[in-house]
């Protein structure tokens, strides 16, 4: 049937048709109905968002395809499909799409590379205090319109911030594993599954997919890229969970009672531990004037994340990075393992080459394995703080001088050369960089898993 035909069926001019088939005009109902009436189907048929059959979804795709910018890059002139070209070419076509892409996208790095990016992120993070006041404005933006006035965000506040931006959230059983969620960019919605990943809840893990999408990002250029995008999806999540307002008011009048602490925090605002100590780096220096620095390790003292802005001087690398890197027996997030009550706030000084800080260290459980989080300020500003009459004290000589990294004389002598230990490889994101896109991302898993979720 030809646009001459439909129209004089429904009392419309081919011109208004073609506007409407091509996605510029919208229709009236009375049209809709108009149309299903012609066409021979129901109305609810036309407003299905899925394509009505393959043929459909091909062409959907490939008019998609032609609109991304790198297209017009190539400087192709645009295609038309008519009804001739056969169903496998678009096939071909689309397939060859999808690897260009993946090619020109693909933000592979070494892991030299990716230290060595991870470094420039931290030193950029500390010189700006840990503070984004961008993502702190996008965040209170988002929660302005659903009637927030303090503490923990309830769950339809959280909806209704993500329903703002033209989201709605699947829980599922079957996500991949790769993946944290996986958004359908085409219906618009956001699958999780109902359960903590690690540190992460699905609250925050929710969020921090929105993050992308409220801060502007596109698919990262290179590893740097994506680890910028993570970090700042992640400071977004956590400024909408403890935003800042609230936030700050409550931490000067704990400041001001000399009862500052991250568990208080937490509570607060049901957030994770980590979520709340990391919450407090983005805070302290730039609304209590207060330098700081967080860790999280493993029990064996492997370095996952870090930052500061206090002068603490952490392990590294030739490339500056720390990631990876074991940190010193004496200090709070190794002394924590050994505590007796490794779930409670360990509270120690700790004399260094850099100077004497005080830290408060809690080992936070996750679903596989259990990682300290580390809070540490210089002494003279750890009067603010809840557990500041902590009577441990420990002295480290590291990172550079001879303290842990070598056995005393005595052990060394009585086993040099009769031991031989076998050792557990570590696995960390930046010793292993997958290819793709989103690295670590399985997108055939993903795709099959967004066939399985429209089918349904």
């Amino acid at each position: 049937m030809t646009l001459a035909e439909l129209g004089a069926r429904v009392g419309r001019a081919p011109s208004a048709l073609s506007l409407l088939e091509n996605g510029r005009r919208e229709p009236k109902l009375s049209l809709i109905e108009a149309l299903a009436s012609a066409l021979g189907v129901p109305a609810e048929e036309l407003l299905r968002r899925q394509p009505p059959n393959r043929r459909a979804q091909l062409e959907i795709a490939l008019a998609d395809a032609q609109r991304d910018p790198w297209y017009a890059e190539l400087g192709l002139p645009p295609l038309r499909v008519g009804s001739r070209v056969p169903s496998d070419v678009l096939e071909h076509l689309l397939a060859l799409q999808a690897e260009l892409r993946r090619q020109r996208t693909k933000p592979t790095a070494t892991p030299e590379e990716a230290r060595a990016a991870n470094a420039d992120l931290r030193v950029l993070m500390s010189e700006r205090g840990n503070y984004f006041a961008e993502i702190e404005a996008a965040a209170a933006e988002a929660l302005a319109p659903v009637g927030y006035q303090g503490g923990a965000l309830s769950q339809g506040m959280l909806l209704s911030v993500v329903s703002r931006y033209g989201f709605s959230v699947r829980y599922v059983q079957d996500l991949p594993r790769s993946a944290r969620s996986v958004t359908d960019l085409r219906n618009r919605r956001i699958y999780l599954r109902q359960e903590p990943l690690g540190m992460h809840t699905p609250r925050a893990v929710l969020l921090q997919t929105l993050g992308h999408f409220v801060l502007g990002h596109s698919a990262p250029a290179d590893f740097g890229d994506f680890l910028r995008q993570r970090i700042e999806a992640n400071y977004f999540a956590a400024a909408v969970l403890v935003p800042e307002q609230a936030a700050a008011a409550f931490l000067q009048h704990a400041k001001e009672a000399k009862d500052l602490s991250v568990e208080d925090l937490r509570d607060v605002f049901s957030v994770s531990y980590e979520m709340a100590a990391h919450r407090f780096t983005n805070l302290a220096t730039h609304h209590l004037g207060l330098p700081c620095h967080f860790v999280k390790n493993d029990e064996g003292g492997i370095i996952y994340k870090a930052y500061e802005n206090d002068g603490v001087v952490f392990p590294s690398d030739e490339t500056g990075a720390i990631e990876g890197q074991r940190m010193c027996k004496q200090w709070s997030g190794r002394q924590v393992f050994s505590s007796p009550d490794r779930f409670s706030p360990h509270h120690q000084y700790s004399d260094t080459p850099s100077g004497t800080y005080w830290c408060s260290a809690l080992v936070d459980s996750g679903r596989e394995r259990g990682f300290a989080i580390t809070l540490g300020v210089p002494y003279e500003h750890s009067r603010w703080f809840r557990g500041r009459d902590s009577t441990r004290r420990t002295t480290s000589a590291c990172p550079d001088g001879d303290c842990c990294q070598h056995p005393p004389a005595a052990l060394a002598a009585r086993w040099d050369g009769m031991a031989w230990p076998s050792a557990r490889a570590h696995s960390h994101v930046l010793l292993a960089l997958p290819s793709g896109s989103f690295p670590g991302v399985d997108e055939t898993d993903v795709y099959e898993f967004l066939d399985r979720q429209a089918a349904s």
